[in-house]
């Protein structure tokens, strides 16, 4: 099955802190990398992956990723934008804001996440799940990242990015499917985290659940810039 095109969000509008002084004139999605930035390398691999919209949900300099990327045609790409207004509305809120430019059924990414996976398999999980929400999980073992899931026997038992256990061998991949319906809960115009809405979704047993294979790679972290510039210069 191809992929439905479906679009897909990406979360570029945090601070950054973990960067600065790098991220106190530049968003971190336009940290260099190998001469260009993060996210050019992002949005060819999403459209060498099927994708054809992308909705860049922004806020931090976002101005700045709108000059870059334009409408993305220079991609391939169709790209539309969502902005945080007054306030850092959150992961999810940023989400919620920018659910008219989506449509039914999306996709969710991190602005500094680069995540070479098999996009259509995570898309006939999620189908086939009946679920409104599917996250996906990669057997972490605290190698890339500290992990925060407990996955057993093609569940989650249990998922906490503040206060992980002994018992969590996997991590949050960082790739999402929803259904809009998974954020009815969620006022227009509130700060809200997508952790707190997978946690939410977890409990209600509205969330399915994808083991994906390949390791991540992200730039939210020097080491992390570092790692997947030499990664890049590797290809």
């Amino acid at each position: 099955m191809e992929l439905r095109r479906l679009a897909i969000a990406i979360l570029a509008g945090g601070l950054a802190t973990r960067l600065r002084p790098m991220t106190d004139t530049i968003p971190k999605s336009l940290v260099d990398v190998g001469g260009e930035p993060f996210l050019a390398y992002q949005l060819r691999l999403l459209r060498q992956s099927g994708f054809e919209r992308v909705v860049l949900c922004a806020g931090h300099l976002g101005g700045q990723i709108r000059d870059f990327c334009g409408d993305g045609h220079q991609f391939g790409l169709h790209v539309d934008y969502s902005f945080d207004q007054t306030k850092q509305l959150g992961t999810a809120g940023a989400i919620r804001q920018a659910l008219p430019s989506l449509g039914k059924t999306f996709f969710v990414i991190y602005g500094d996440s680069y995540l070479p996976c098999d996009y259509g398999a995570v898309e006939r999980a999620f189908f086939a799940s009946r679920q409104p929400a599917l996250m996906t999980v990669h057997r972490n073992q605290g190698k890339w990242d500290s992990s925060n899931v407990e996955f057993t026997d093609g569940r989650i038992l249990a998922y906490n990015k503040r206060h992980p256990t002994d018992r969590m061998h996997h991590i949050d991949y960082g790739l999402g499917v929803f259904h809009r319906e998974a954020f009815d809960a969620i006022l227009a115009g509130q700060t809200y985290d997508l952790a707190r809405l997978y946690q939410a979704l977890l409990a209600e047993e509205r969330l399915a659940v994808f083991e994906v294979p390949e390791r991540f790679y992200e730039v939210g972290s020097v080491h992390g810039v570092q790692e997947f510039t030499e990664w890049t210069g590797k290809l």
